[in-house]
């Protein structure tokens, strides 16, 4: 173990909920530099949205901000330049989790599909997920989703297929998580208004009842964040000190713990304020000019 991470899980014996904002900020610098399992990649600039082509020099841009401080980086999509996030992030030696977006439209499901299949036997994907929250936001039948999943498998070569969704969606739906090989559960206690001060616990149990539900899967917590700014949901409040907060206590125990986990999000990202409110905006490490927020 480094002398970063000794002084790293030191830390952990620490009362951070009491410090300053200044000294919280220089505890996130802290655990950025000691590095995260996973990220969840956010490529769209200030202005883009779903169904904006992205180029190659963004994505590499965002990838070179983000590389010195993870280990893995998610993406959601393989179509509109999604595809070449993994190809590029394999390139700077970031290992992968690819997502295949699967929504209403049949003809971009097949598209999204097909796109991991290839990256997958390409040797681009370290772990492939077929579908977020899919059953969540209710785009397609449960059966449908299914013969996403086993179709996937069937041309996929040495890759582990999951699918992402709220963990008790592995613990109500036992057909769909009989399909994965790995169960990707996303925890967020500020979605069902957990208090900060609670929430990393509330993170925990979120975490167990998937990895009860995977009944000796592997589980990763695909998704977990707070955001900076925005209104608030019961007794959960967006802000600076609050989102440092939660990342520094979610990042101490996935490393002690060994549990693999993708903060979200990088970047912020303006397009997400319609769908999920103004808090949507502001999931982000960096902001939208990709500039550290803290």
């Amino acid at each position: 173990m480094s002398r970063r991470s000794e002084k790293f899980l030191a830390l952990s014996s620490m009362d951070f909920q009491n410090k300053s904002l200044d000294e919280l900020k220089e505890l996130l610098q802290e655990t950025l530099d000691n590095g995260m399992h996973g990220l969840c990649f956010s490529p769209y600039t200030q202005w883009q949205k779903p169904g904006d082509q992205l180029s190659e020099a963004q994505i590499r841009r965002r990838l070179e901000i983000v590389k010195p401080y993870t280990k893995w980086i998610r993406s959601f999509s393989c179509t509109e330049g999604n595809e070449l996030i993994p190809v590029i992030a394999k390139e700077y030696g970031i290992k992968t989790l690819v997502g295949a977006w699967l929504g209403e439209n049949k003809k971009t499901n097949n598209l999204e599909v097909a796109n991991l299949i290839k990256l997958c036997n390409d040797g681009y994907v370290d772990i492939a997920a077929v579908g977020n929250e899919v059953m969540y936001r209710g785009d397609l039948t449960q059966q449908e989703l299914l013969d996403f999943i086993y179709y996937a498998k069937s041309k996929i070569d040495y890759v582990p297929v999951g699918y992402v969704d709220a963990y008790y969606e592995f613990m109500d739906r036992f057909e769909i998580t009989e399909a994965c090989d790995i169960i990707l559960a996303n925890c967020y206690p500020f979605w069902e208004g957990c208090d900060q001060d609670y929430a990393v616990l509330y993170m925990k149990d979120m975490y167990n009842r998937a990895k009860r539900a995977g009944n000796g899967k592997p589980v990763i917590i695909t998704e977990t964040g707070w955001p900076s700014q925005g209104t608030a949901l019961k007794g959960a409040f967006p802000s600076e000190e609050n989102a440092i907060k939660y990342f520094i206590g979610s990042q101490k125990w996935s490393t002690e713990e060994a549990i693999p986990m993708f903060y979200f999000s990088s970047f912020d990202e303006n397009w997400k304020v319609g769908s999920e409110g103004d808090v949507g905006a502001y999931w982000g490490l960096w902001d939208t000019n990709e500039r550290l927020k803290y």
